[in-house]
């Protein structure tokens, strides 16, 4: 009797189309943090290019260097996260499935835990942006504004998401700080975005 493989899809290799038609998919295994952790790559693309640009003015500089490598693996770490996102629910589908309570509360705070780490990531994105815009030239400033932009969109769309799931716990103190948690986050992410813009516009 012939072994039955088990097929593991790829949503990380999928085309923009193939992608976004399955995010649009309601039966999809896609979901929210997929399509943050897909804009959050968007984000750090931008990133990519602008840290390029500055290090083709000033090749020897090691900070700049720093600025290239890093982008790329935030780039390729968000790409990443789009297969992550689909494994940290599969336990809260496979409790629902099984309709058992227990491993459903047990299983909603790894089933953001995706979604956390984006928002978390776009914060750093966000630093290296700001700390990159004193290498940058007017062209290359509109290219790190950009990269701004999407980054605070990709966090933004997770935090509703985060929160919806944690409104489902038994546990107060919990719900609390999760709320609080995200509301200090997009606090310093609006605070880091402004001064970007700041130093940008004009």
């Amino acid at each position: 009797m012939a072994e039955t493989k088990l097929k593991i899809d790829v949503y990380r290799n999928k085309s923009i189309d193939e992608l976004t038609k399955l995010l649009a998919d309601p039966e999809s295994k896609l979901d929210t943090g997929s399509a943050a952790a897909a804009t959050a790559a968007l984000a750090a693309s931008l990133l990519c290019r602008a840290s390029a640009i500055c290090l083709t003015t000033n090749p020897e500089n090691d900070q700049l260097q720093w600025y290239v490598r890093n982008s790329e693996i935030l780039r390729a770490y968000m790409v990443n996260l789009v297969d992550e996102d689909v494994k940290s629910r599969a336990p809260l589908r496979r409790a629902i499935k099984e309709d058992d309570p227990v491993r459903i509360e047990a299983s909603r705070q790894a089933a953001v835990c995706i979604c956390s780490e984006v928002v978390n990531m776009m914060t750093k994105c966000l630093e290296m942006i700001e700390g990159l815009l004193s290498y940058a030239n007017s062209t290359t400033a509109f290219y790190l504004v950009e990269s701004a932009d999407i980054a605070i969109a990709a966090s933004k769309m997770c935090v509703p998401y985060i929160l919806h799931m944690g409104s489902y716990s038994t546990d107060s103190t919990y719900q609390y700080v999760l709320k609080r948690e995200n509301e200090l986050t997009a606090e310093t992410q609006v605070e880091i975005y402004n001064r970007i813009l700041n130093r940008t516009e004009g």
